[in-house]
């Protein structure tokens, strides 16, 4: 090691600046090998080499004012420039990667000298990966549909801007309901719908019913239950799959609400994981066993969710906020009048609505109460829940499935109502 401390400093980044200059030569070699262009392009390995060089060489000259850097760089724009415009002549092809790459990798010369090394390698990973991921860019455009950056645009404001600046101060003193917390409660149910929505929408677009159920089980496993059983009564042959994958969403429910508990109570995550683990590989060990004993009829490879909704609609989000807010004060009158006999009582009740207001608000909220209250409030919530996915199942699906899915959930909620008692 002491060998290596005497190797001189401006040595080992000229190395460095050689090494990934060449790599990112030989990234736009194998680019343009492909296009077919090569006779046409300003340079590849070798000449991106030299250009990393260069601008090394000439910060190294300059290091106060940097006026050869900047003098080297608008030459070579010059050069850049000339090169672009006979690219354009010969081929009537637009686009200026390569000209940034080579800007970039000029660059790399002042970012070596005054910046920590990690970040030339960043900029090396990031710009390969870039270059070599256009046709998966240009995929991933075609699937766009007007309002998706729209919406990517509503994530980025509720989550990005409006969360920092909400003040974090009780609107009531001695109720736990403050702008910010209401507010985040938004942002981390969204959060979870949103990535559930893009995995839908771009990666197992033409998943399987089981896929279709999982995904919308980190939603909404209330609203998939509906769905797929509505279609299972019109697609009679796959009526097994529809119903392993309301189950299915149901395990994704209990992964949901764990994730939940981590982000808003650690505390009663380190008391409940295993818990919900457990619920969860059960409860998709139920859905394989209804997926595959007996199985019959053909197997359904689309279908399911067909929906793309947008998970970021302004009246979802205030529904949510108002449930929010309305489940703030019925819990906190409830604790306060009855305590955790009320807290039982209410519990119950809300698992015949959406469940995720209360339960945010439940971790989140200071009620007096102790981890031990606040689990078992949980698991009969879900427990309601449950019943409620049953009974709503067994209505849109029709009798045929009546058997299939009772006998699932029966299941679960009997490993419900077991872990409600030991928790």
């Amino acid at each position: 090691m002491e060998n290596f401390k005497n190797i001189p400093q401006s040595l080992i980044d000229f190395l460095i600046i050689t090494v990934v200059s060449l790599l990112i030569g030989l990234s736009q070699r194998q680019l343009h090998t492909q296009k077919n262009d090569q006779g046409f392009t300003f340079g590849t390995d070798r000449t991106f080499t030299f250009i990393g060089i260069l601008g090394y060489l000439l910060t190294l000259l300059d290091p106060a004012g940097y006026r050869l850097f900047l003098g080297g760089g608008l030459g070579l724009i010059v050069i850049f420039g000339v090169s672009y415009y006979f690219h354009v002549k010969e081929l009537k092809e637009f686009g200026v990667t390569t000209i940034l790459i080579g800007l970039i990798t000029y660059s790399l010369g002042p970012v070596i000298i005054n910046e920590p090394k990690w970040m030339v390698l960043l900029i090396v990973v990031t710009v390969l990966i870039f270059a070599e991921l256009k046709e998966l860019f240009i995929n991933i455009s075609q699937h766009f549909n007007r309002t998706e950056f729209l919406t990517l645009a509503k994530f980025i404001i509720i989550a990005g801007i409006i969360l920092p600046i909400v003040p974090d101060k009780e609107f009531i003193p001695g109720i736990s309901l403050t702008p910010y917390k209401i507010w985040l409660a938004v942002v981390v149910i969204s959060s979870i719908s949103y990535v559930s929505y893009l995995l839908k929408k771009f990666v197992f677009k033409k998943g399987s019913i089981i896929i279709s159920g999982m995904l919308g089980g980190l939603y909404s496993s209330t609203a998939t239950t509906i769905i797929l059983a509505r279609k299972s009564h019109d697609d009679p042959a796959n009526l097994k799959q529809y119903m392993a994958g309301i189950i299915f969403a149901t395990a994704m429910m209990y992964l949901r609400i764990l994730l939940i508990i981590l982000i808003f109570n650690q505390e009663l995550f380190l008391r409940v994981w295993l818990f919900f683990i457990i619920m969860t590989i059960v409860s998709c060990l139920v859905g394989l066993f209804l997926l595959y004993f007996r199985k019959t009829g053909r197997n359904a490879t689309s279908g399911g969710l067909s929906e793309d909704k947008n998970p970021l609609e302004f009246k979802v989000a205030m529904i949510f906020t108002a449930l929010y807010i309305v489940f703030t004060f019925l819990t906190f009158g409830a604790v306060t009048r009855f305590g955790t006999a009320g807290l039982n009582v209410l519990s119950f009740i809300v698992g015949l609505t959406d469940i995720d207001p209360f339960l945010i608000n439940l971790f989140q909220g200071k009620f007096g109460i102790g981890t031990y209250a606040v689990a078992v409030a949980t698991l009969q919530a879900i427990i309601s829940n449950n019943l409620l996915k049953m009974l709503y199942g067994c209505f849109f699906s029709g009798r045929k499935s009546w058997v299939i899915l009772v006998s699932g959930f029966i299941i679960i909620i009997a490993l419900n109502i077991v872990i409600a008692l030991i928790v």
